[in-house]
């Protein structure tokens, strides 16, 4: 199993030595930050927190000083991880991770899980769609982060139709941090606080009117440098923007209070005491600041508690619809991405800011990071039963088996979490697959109107468009079905698509489709027997009729009585 992460720390020992089967760091330019460590040694915790959730070893008594006690292990114990340290403190080189790629795929490893996004780019210009291409004309697949840009729409990040985006789900930990003022009233906010306070109750101040006059930053917002230091140190600052909290730390502050538009959204450490609060509760700490002269406060040790709602996806998740391509659903599913405690390494700070010298050998962080190694070792886990199985069947096997969720719980539906929510027990046993080889992909991109030139950009070898390539290929045999049309306007569309059988030599599916008003959905032919393993069977999904809302969810499941493959429908309004 290959990472691709922002560094990596290993500890000692020979459990740990044969876990890190290999390691190499890359810097094409040859410039390096002072702060940079000339290794894949990990000093900022990314790397050795995705690469211990996808396959670290069974660990007792695990926490983040107390939180999230208990067992921690790693998807796949037994798995061997290759580690590739491409991220520095200034970023990440096209350069070096397309060469990353290219050394992973030579060592041989099996699977590549990438936790690295930014913004949307076109195939032929993004390294990691590319070097996915290249790793999955090799039987690799490549498991790669949707991005933390949510919940917009077209905000993913990774969506190549050849590799695995995945979006973030909750788990059922939650954490609150309550905010108690000197008039015993109490705010709940969202934070990892480790901290507790001495003493009862400090001075709190509002950071708009402590500004550091020779900064050119606007102390409101508490950025680095922004603050005086003589009028906060102390003191608890009232902030109106979420920040890292360097700057009430390096101010000498005793603690934060942030407020914003959707302060469930952010659960994470801070370098000092802090909690992030709704503006409306924000508001109201602001109120009782100016009804006294003497305003205090005080930051509580964080709760831990359960959430009942889990799992649904967070909101920094990032939405498709695929920016690429309107018939390509992305993300293709959802797997735990926030609370999530993983190993970490001792030289990085618990938070972001570097002046934080607490150590710890796990933290609980979040993001599509943290989701997409769940996702990578699920897919391991499905290769060790099925080792000639090609990349787009994993992925299949991942998707039709995944856990349905609620468009009403998850604003964006499918465009939110794809197939649905992960499901590590039925994934190595799926039934049916939906395969899908390079040579598919590259008409696939001629029809999207990729010339050859463009193309070779992507698959780094003489592979051209012919005149023959039509609209048909732009249908991949895909294990989901996306359609983009004009609001009002009437469909008729057909989807055809190819399964194979993996599941009993002889077997009979059914169709079961779940179509909302407006629109009629049939399958043809809608009984599939099956008298052999690896034998394919074509059918067409015909799409007809109307939409009035701007997404519109459906679903194709095919059921023999032991095995039910369930692909999501989408059919969705011009964004």
């Amino acid at each position: 199993m290959a990472s691709f992460a922002n560094k990596f720390y290993e500890k000692r020992g020979d459990a740990y030595r044969s876990k890190i089967i290999g390691a190499k760091y890359y810097r094409s330019d040859g410039i390096f930050e002072e702060e940079d460590i000339k290794s894949p040694r990990d000093s900022e915790g990314h790397g050795t927190h995705v690469a211990s959730t996808a396959a670290g070893n069974i660990v007792s008594m695990a926490s983040l000083e107390g939180f999230g006690l208990g067992t921690a292990r790693g998807g796949v114990p037994s798995a061997r991880i290759a580690m590739y340290k491409v991220c520095w403190l200034n970023g990440c080189s096209d350069a070096d991770i397309l060469a990353a790629f290219d050394d992973a795929i030579a060592d041989g490893v099996d699977i590549i899980s990438i936790s690295i996004g930014g913004y949307p780019k076109n195939y032929f210009t993004d390294p990691i769609a590319i070097g996915a291409f290249h790793a999955m004309r090799n039987g690799i697949l490549t498991s790669a982060s949707a991005g933390n840009s949510g919940p917009g729409p077209a905000t993913i990040s990774n969506f190549s139709p050849w590799s695995l985006s995945v979006a973030a789900s909750t788990i059922d930990r939650k954490f609150s941090t309550e905010v108690q003022l000197g008039n015993n009233k109490i705010y709940e906010g969202t934070s990892i606080n480790t901290f507790n306070l001495k003493n009862d109750m400090y001075p709190i101040i509002y950071s708009g009117e402590a500004p550091n006059t020779t900064s050119e930053f606007n102390s409101r917002y508490c950025q680095k440098y922004s603050l005086d230091q003589n009028l906060v140190k102390g003191k608890i600052v009232l902030c109106d923007a979420l920040s890292d909290g360097s700057g009430p730390f390096l101010a000498g502050a005793v603690g934060a209070v942030m407020q914003g538009r959707n302060p469930n959204s952010q659960t994470m450490a801070f370098p000092l005491p802090a909690s992030y609060l709704s503006f409306a509760n924000g508001g109201k700490i602001r109120t009782y600041l100016n009804s006294t002269r003497s305003p205090t406060a005080t930051i509580l040790r964080s709760n831990e508690s359960k959430d009942t709602l889990a799992p649904y996806i967070a909101p920094f998740s990032s939405r498709g619809p695929n920016p690429a391509a309107h018939n390509i659903l992305k993300p293709d599913l959802a797997a735990p991405g926030v609370n999530i405690l993983a190993a970490w390494s001792p030289i990085s700070p618990i938070s972001s800011v570097e002046s934080d010298k607490r150590s710890t050998s796990y933290n609980i962080i979040s993001g599509t990071s943290m989701a997409c190694p769940h996702a990578i070792a699920v897919a391991a886990y499905i290769k060790s039963f099925h080792p000639t199985w090609s990349p787009a069947s994993i992925r299949s096997a991942l998707m039709t088996t995944a856990n349905p969720m609620s468009a009403e719980k998850n604003p964006g539906a499918e465009f939110a979490y794809g197939a649905g929510n992960i499901n590590p027990l039925k994934a190595p046993n799926p039934g049916l697959v939906y395969d899908i080889d390079a040579l598919d992909y590259i008409k696939f991109l001629c029809a999207q109107g990729y010339n050859t030139k463009l193309l070779q950009h992507v698959t780094g070898d003489k592979s051209s468009c012919s005149k023959e390539t039509d609209e048909k290929s732009l249908d991949l045999n895909y294990p989901s079905f996306a359609l983009s049309i004009p609001l009002s306007n009437s469909i008729s569309h057909v989807f055809n698509r190819t399964v194979t059988n993996v599941g009993s030599s002889t077997s009979t599916y059914k169709a079961i489709v779940t179509s909302p008003h407006g629109l009629s959905i049939k399958v043809n032919p809608n009984v599939l027997s099956f008298t052999s393993l690896k034998q394919k069977l074509s059918f067409a999904l015909t799409i007809e009729g109307t939409i009035e809302k701007q997404i519109v969810s459906a679903s194709l499941t095919w059921d023999d009585g032991t095995f039910q493959v369930r692909s999501p429908i989408v059919v969705y309004g011009d964004f």
